[in-house]
């Protein structure tokens, strides 16, 4: 007999025209002791099935049962732990901690509540900041005390919903290896909700897929039949792992070529032949240029289109000055697209920031073009990992803005059709007209990117720019923004701690030193054939190469 059953739940929101089905039939059988991760994407209800185990929601039909009892309310036997940290802010560590074990151990005294408190905090690495409030923690801490605080109730079930997904790349591994060590020494019952697949293979021992509502069902489950304790670099040689990745990656692929499928991307617009305008002599960008500079421009072998010579940021602290960026020197060609990527804190934004002219350069300097960037100008495009779009206003106008700026010699119609060109691009034919405001995160992101390339820029910046959507919007922009590029040939740099957007996108892969007093630690050629896509790319027989290349480095800087 499983020790969890969730028996043919169903669960909808709304009444009557509006009412929406999220669940429709879910069964799903789990033993004592195991791990299990579901994978899916946003909206697929994956958060709805774990309020429903931890008994947060009653659902319209079906039943839950744990260990042979209906579930009907939460219960201290399951711990939850959600994507927000939801810590009491004027509490300490300690105090958050031991508001979970004062409330389920009412009858112990106080020696017995102390220890059992101060136990958690340790198993969870956090034994030196137990005096420490939430606000002088950092996103990774503040998770680990909704850990601790899950643990110390000693649920028989342990309900992760996303509880990584906001931190960083090295935060994020370190916790899914301290999540790990204390299922297996606990041996509790863990379900781990996540949309990210490699996620799942590090952790689980089984995964399945959340088929995207309304009426969200399940996938076919895969079997995680990998040894453990399970090492990130050498999963890359296990060919098991390679297969196990790649077949989970398809179908969920899969699922979202169906997903997209059932939208309209509009009709196919084509781009009037106009030039953008330097807005510092009024003339096109293309016009009145010396021949040298038009044969200079034309040269695609150029290393040295752009420029970073030394560049250096310091900024003062009440303890003296602090060196962030410490001497980045890169040429790059033009039209190449480059990824940076390093840990949280090695100063790659600060890089993109002072490309931008966004931030001023301490030392050094940045050549673009033959041009000293000394300031923001609309030759530099930047996505954010937020767009920050006019909520009152709709796509075509928020990208409107920047059309009129660097076309003004153009006509309204051929500016109205500049702006439905890019939006098209990008996948919103039907949705020109909305306003932003009423747009998703991943609908914003692609206004974002669509009035970054109307400017035809010299030089395209990417700050994280897929950074808060879920895996399938993340992969759809990913393949929207190489589709594009493909056909601008824009030079491009984009931040990044994800590895596998780091060679999806990039011709060289920059990798930076671990902060303060970053810098160039690395650059790797990426030789894969353009156009690409991520399920050829799971398939190269070079990727997990690469990939083993730029892990490695990581965790060197890791441990340095």
């Amino acid at each position: 007999m499983s020790f969890l059953t969730v028996e043919n739940v169903s669960k909808s929101y709304g009444s009557g025209s509006n009412k929406t089905s999220v669940l429709k039939d879910i069964n799903l059988e789990i033993n004592e002791g195991e791990f299990v991760a579901i994978v899916g994407f946003s909206g697929s209800g994956k958060t709805t099935l774990i309020s429903a185990i931890a008994g947060l929601i009653q659902t319209d039909s079906g039943k839950v049962i744990k260990d042979g009892k209906l579930i009907t309310e939460p219960g201290p036997d399951r711990g939850v732990v959600f994507q927000n940290y939801s810590l009491m802010p004027w509490l300490t560590v300690y105090g958050n901690v031991a508001l979970s074990v004062d409330a389920i151990y009412t009858d112990w005294n106080e020696e017995q509540r102390r220890t059992h408190t101060e136990k958690y905090i340790e198993m969870v690495g956090l034994s030196h900041a137990t005096n420490r409030r939430p606000a002088e923690l950092s996103g990774g801490m503040r998770q680990r005390v909704n850990v601790a605080r899950a643990l110390a109730a000693s649920p028989d079930v342990l309900l992760l919903d996303e509880p990584l997904s906001a931190l960083d790349a090295l935060t994020r591994a370190n916790l899914q290896d301290e999540i790990v060590r204390i299922w297996e020494q606990d041996k509790k019952t863990v379900i781990l909700i996540t949309n990210d697949v490699d996620e799942g293979l590090i952790m689980a021992d089984r995964i399945i897929p959340l088929n995207p509502g309304p009426d969200a069902t399940f996938g076919p489950e895969f079997v995680v039949d990998l040894e453990r304790p399970r090492d990130r670099t050498a999963m890359n040689h296990n060919e098991r792992f390679k297969e196990l990745r790649s077949d989970i990656t398809k179908y969920l692929m899969q699922v979202g070529i169906n997903e997209a499928s059932n939208g309209n991307t509009g009709n196919v617009i084509q781009l009037p032949p106009l030039k953008p305008v330097d807005r510092s002599s009024g003339k096109e960008i293309d016009d009145d240029i010396p021949n040298t500079i038009k044969s200079y421009m034309k040269n695609q072998g150029e290393r040295k289109y752009l420029e970073f010579f030394n560049v250096t940021k310091v900024y003062p602290t009440p303890k003296g000055p602090l060196t962030v960026v410490d001497g980045f020197n890169l040429n790059m060609n033009k039209g190449e697209f480059i990824s940076v990527i390093g840990h949280s804190g090695c100063g790659k934004s600060t890089v993109l920031s002072m490309t931008a002219g966004l931030n001023d350069i301490s030392d050094g300097g940045i050549v673009l073009d033959k041009r000293e960037v000394d300031g923001a100008g609309p030759d530099r495009a930047v996505v954010f990992q937020a767009p920050s779009l006019f909520p009152w206003m709709t796509a075509s106008e928020n990208v409107a803005l920047g059309v009129e700026s660097v076309f003004p010699h153009a006509t309204e119609k051929e500016r109205k059709e500049i702006v439905d060109y890019y939006l098209t691009k990008v996948g919103l034919g039907d949705s020109l007209n909305k306003k932003a405001a009423e747009l998703s995160n991943g609908m914003k992101q692609r206004v974002g990117i669509a009035r970054a390339f109307a400017l035809s820029p010299k030089l395209l910046l990417l700050d994280e720019p897929f950074g808060m959507l879920d895996s399938l919007t993340r992969w759809e922009l990913q393949e929207v923004l190489m589709e594009v590029w493909t056909r601008t040939q824009v030079t491009a740099i984009v931040v990044t701690h994800d590895v596998d957007e780091a060679i999806l996108l990039a011709d060289r892969v920059v990798m930076m030193t671990n902060g303060p007093n970053a810098k160039v630690g690395k650059v790797m050629e990426v030789d894969l054939p353009r156009p690409r896509t991520r399920k050829a790319l799971v398939s190269h027989p070079d990727y997990y190469k690469y990939r083993e290349e730029l892990i490695t480095f990581l965790a060197e800087c890791d441990n340095h």
